[in-house]
């Protein structure tokens, strides 16, 4: 019953995606920006699955399971900042999109300004594929995860099962497969969240029960900010939660969450797309919080737990064996719904900006897919850090490295070639560098990673003022 009920549900996702095909046009255009025609609600619920990924349904929920109620921060950061750079670029992006008639993000943002940056572009469209590529492996991971736990399979046959089905649907129906799938998954998700955590909730003994089971796990498990955190002459809490408003605003470095935005029917549009989706984005991260905690008082802390195992344990202990295939199909749609758009959005910048050809090549564009999907498969069979890491590591990297740019460009500011490119690699760098020595515990490593971006742009605008101009068509 339990893997019928599991299996339905991604035959269901499968199906859709390949329905999608009947409205492809066949183009290039519409199999990485589905022409860009997309309902404002279908772009903002799609946003919402392809956000809340793997990270937030294995990584949050262990997160939250072992750090507690601090967690919040993390859903207050994440939302706030999120909401805070969307204002000044979902809407100057999607008009660009269309004035530039660029097919991947690299391609908008190497042309804003009528200009015309190769180099730029590459190096852009190397950095998606590098962060991007794992980021996809962390949501195979997850999956995998998942049903290790639910049917005893080998870790690697998860990442296997979800590579496949996303190359499937992806080649039916290019972004427009992984929109629709993504509108059905978030459905799903949102289901098997409120299941699962009615019933735990329930089994607790009501909200009452919870608040008390959760003081008596530890008086640091209850507290709004975690202990240990300050620095000298800083409150730490300050450090802590500004991280995770820069987690948030890190938003605008994703391209497979703000191609969504880019492909909205029409520009007037993108602030109903935005409605859809921060309004289900808080009732997710809530839930997930929930979930963790939930998960805390029912599934005791042992040293061969894995917190980020807590959904798919807490399914199997306590649901109907219906009700488990639903909550293993959302919790394994929610990876499957990012994955399937890093890979599109990989797949946008090998054949746009890694190797751009003149004329249309549907095969290499779909072959360009494969590979992407097999590399990241790779990487997921390989790594052995959690998802909750890879996540946040790749998020950080790309907000880092795009961050900066796109809000300069919003605020209709300009700059060079040159100071562009030492801007993405000096944030980019700083993120890194940051996460590598250990500083990520005091302040998200995003934080010094898109300061250091914006140092960059302040520091040679002063020295070379007159290199900041664009030259037209970059001659």
């Amino acid at each position: 019953m339990i893997v019928g009920s599991f299996l339905f549900f991604l035959l269901v996702f499968l199906t859709i995606g390949f329905l999608s095909a009947f409205k492809s046009t066949g183009s290039t255009k519409d199999y990485l920006l589905a022409s860009a025609n997309i309902k404002p609600w279908l772009a903002g619920l799609s946003a919402i699955a392809t956000s809340n990924s793997g990270f937030m349904f294995v990584g949050m929920i262990g997160y939250t399971y072992f750090h507690g109620l601090s967690s919040l921060w993390l859903m207050f950061g994440y939302i706030f900042g999120d909401y805070l750079a969307s204002i000044f670029t979902h809407q100057k992006l999607r008009v660009m999109t269309e004035k530039t008639g660029s097919l991947s993000f690299a391609g908008v943002l190497s042309k804003w300004h009528q200009t015309d940056f190769k180099k730029l572009r590459f190096l852009i469209g190397v950095i998606t594929i590098l962060f991007l590529g794992s980021y996809a492996a962390a949501q195979f991971q997850a999956g995998s995860k998942a049903l290790h736990v639910l049917f005893g399979w080998n870790y690697n046959t998860g990442a296997i099962l979800g590579a496949v089905m996303v190359f499937l649907y992806c080649m039916a129906g290019g972004i427009r497969a992984s929109i629709w799938t993504d509108v059905a998954q978030s459905f799903v998700m949102l289901i098997a969240m409120c299941v699962l955590c009615i019933k735990g909730i329930h089994t607790i003994g009501g909200f009452e029960a919870l608040w008390m089971n959760l003081k008596a796990v530890g008086p640091n498990y209850i507290a709004f900010f975690p202990h240990d955190l300050d620095v000298p002459g800083i409150p730490g809490y300050i450090l802590f939660v500004t991280g995770w408003i820069f987690g948030g605003v890190g938003i605008i470095g994703q391209p497979h969450i703000l191609v969504r935005f880019m492909i909205v029917d029409t520009p007037g549009n993108v602030n109903k797309a935005r409605a859809y989706y921060y309004s289900w984005y808080i009732v997710f991260f809530g839930l997930t919080v929930i979930a963790g905690l939930v998960a805390r008082i029912l599934l005791p802390a042992t040293e061969s737990f894995d917190p980020e195992l807590a959904l798919p344990v807490l399914a199997t202990q306590m649901l109907p064996p219906i009700f488990i295939g639903l909550v293993m199909a959302g919790l394994f749609a929610a990876t499957m719904s990012t994955a399937d758009s890093q890979i599109l959005s990989c797949t946008a910048a090998v054949t746009r900006d890694l190797f751009p050809n003149k004329k249309e090549n549907m095969f290499f564009t779909k072959m360009s897919t494969l590979a992407v999907t097999l590399v990241a498969l790779v990487i997921a069979m390989c790594s052995i850090k959690s998802v909750f890491v890879l996540a946040v590591i790749a998020w950080s990297a790309l907000g880092s490295a795009f961050g900066p740019l796109l809000l300069l460009y919003s605020f209709n500011k300009k700059t060079s070639e040159s100071t562009a490119i030492v801007m993405m690699v000096g944030g980019l760098t700083t993120s890194l560098l940051w996460r590598y020595f250990g500083l990520s515990q005091q302040i998200l490593e995003l934080a010094p990673g898109i300061a250091m971006g914006f140092a960059i742009y302040i520091i040679s605008n002063k020295l070379f003022p007159h290199t900041q101009i664009p030259i037209k068509n970059g001659k």
